[in-house]
């Protein structure tokens, strides 16, 4: 298992502040797919851009295209332009391949935005899932976090389970959540676009 499909399964167990929508998981997961390939030593970070280095077999299917999607020429791409290039529809592709791992599809009424929302099929991935979660791994929580899911107080988190310098860490959370930030701005421009609209054809 990867930090992405330990996100997506603490997305749906887990309450949140707001709604889990697609586009914000779809950013998030990218972001988590940057820490494992960091973790991995697949690439490094240099200031706010992502540097390829030697290429890793991870054995996740989606993690090595991730990882084969890198830019590799100079001056490579900033965090978050690759969020924003690698998260179109990403959510619903690591949703499709945990479905089709815990049984051909059948739970695909438990994604938020494809119905009632409920938790995923028992199963040792999402016990590892929750464990990271009661542990408090800070990678795992950072992106939750970001994404407005319910927290623990800083006292109960721990520093096990990540080789990430914090410094790396707050870089790439960083990036998520000015993603975040600015996905909800256009949300919001869209949204008085279109009440404009309507209140041009209601006006007399």
């Amino acid at each position: 298992m990867t930090t992405a499909r330990d996100l997506l399964i603490v997305a749906l167990d887990v309450p949140s502040t707001r709604p889990v929508g697609q586009g914000d998981l779809s950013l998030a997961l990218a972001g988590a797919e940057v820490l494992d390939l960091l973790e991995a030593q697949a690439l490094v970070l240099r200031g706010d851009r992502l540097a390829p280095s030697a290429e890793r077999v991870t054995g996740d299917r989606l993690l090595d295209e991730a990882q084969a999607r890198l830019v590799r020429q100079e001056p490579y791409e900033t965090v978050e332009d690759w969020l924003w290039r690698r998260g179109r529809g990403l959510a619903s592709a690591y949703a499709d391949a945990v479905e089709d791992e815990q049984g051909g599809g059948k739970h695909r009424h438990w994604l938020p935005w494809r119905g009632e929302r409920t938790a995923p099929a028992d199963s040792p991935e999402r016990h590892r899932a929750a464990d990271r979660w009661n542990a408090r791994e800070p990678v795992l929580v950072g992106l939750a976090a970001a994404l407005g899911i319910e927290d623990a107080p800083p006292a109960e988190r721990t520093e096990s389970g990540t080789a990430i310098d914090p410094d790396t860490l707050e870089t790439v959370l960083a990036a998520v959540g000015n993603a975040l930030t600015e996905l909800e701005a256009v949300r919001q421009r869209r949204r008085i676009e279109e009440d404009a609209f309507d209140n041009v054809w209601r006006a007399p």
